[in-house]
């Protein structure tokens, strides 16, 4: 069973997230937190395998609160997925920047949640489409990078750069095998590798180290 934390500042929105969760044969509900500061200690009691967290709650707000909890070496093993009816740039980096996998809106349909649910806690990143462009479109009014590569991906080979430029691009593992012909076996092995060697969470977070050490822009590979 997927162990899911509920949070979020309005009770009727927590009851029917949980009814939706319960209802699932493979997910339950540990726990719902209506502030921030209940997230972050009920995470720590309970160690659910995936958080839905609301971004704007009194006390202390979704993005720090899943900063928190994805700093805890006692609750490593929690995902967070970040929702909010509110589609912002700001919103999308912080809470990927904090250490979140997964960023939906609150309007996305319950079949699309529950599959989302599944996806976050085998240790994939997800973020909805609209989201991954306006993503990609807040790096690409950034300043162009003056410095090289950082040591960050010292120990990076080329193939696994090539890898995680596409990542970067959204490609999941099938669209990999097919574009570098490649086996879904060897791509999942790479992907793996840089997980370990970046010391990241999961896709969601190596898109952000390819675009914030330069390897990848707006116009592809640096």
């Amino acid at each position: 069973m997927i162990r899911v934390l509920i949070a979020d500042d309005q009770a009727l929105l927590r009851g029917s997230f949980r009814l939706l969760v319960d209802l699932s044969p493979d997910c339950t509900t540990v726990g719902e937190a209506g502030t921030g500061v209940e997230a972050v200690a009920l995470t720590g009691q309970h160690r659910p395998d995936v958080v839905l967290m609301d971004v704007r709650m009194p006390e202390m707000d979704g993005i720090e609160a899943t900063r928190r909890i994805c700093a805890d070496p006692a609750t490593a093993g929690t995902r967070v997925i970040i929702l909010t009816t509110f589609d912002l740039d700001e919103y999308v980096y912080g809470a990927l920047r904090a250490g979140a996998s997964g960023f939906l809106l609150k309007d996305t349909p319950p079949a699309d949640l529950l599959t989302g649910i599944r996806v976050v806690a085998a240790g994939e990143g997800l973020l909805a489409p609209t989201v991954t462009r306006r993503l990609i479109d807040e790096f690409a009014r950034q300043p162009e990078p003056t410095r090289p590569l950082p040591r960050q991906l010292d120990g990076v080979t080329d193939r696994e750069r090539e890898v995680l430029a596409l990542i970067a691009r959204g490609l999941s593992n099938a669209e990999l095998a097919a574009h570098l012909n490649l086996s879904q076996a060897t791509v999942k092995t790479h992907v793996g590798r840089l997980l370990t060697k970046l010391a990241v969470r999961d896709r969601a977070q190596l898109v952000i180290v390819a675009y914030e050490t330069g390897l990848v822009g707006p116009g592809g590979l640096r």
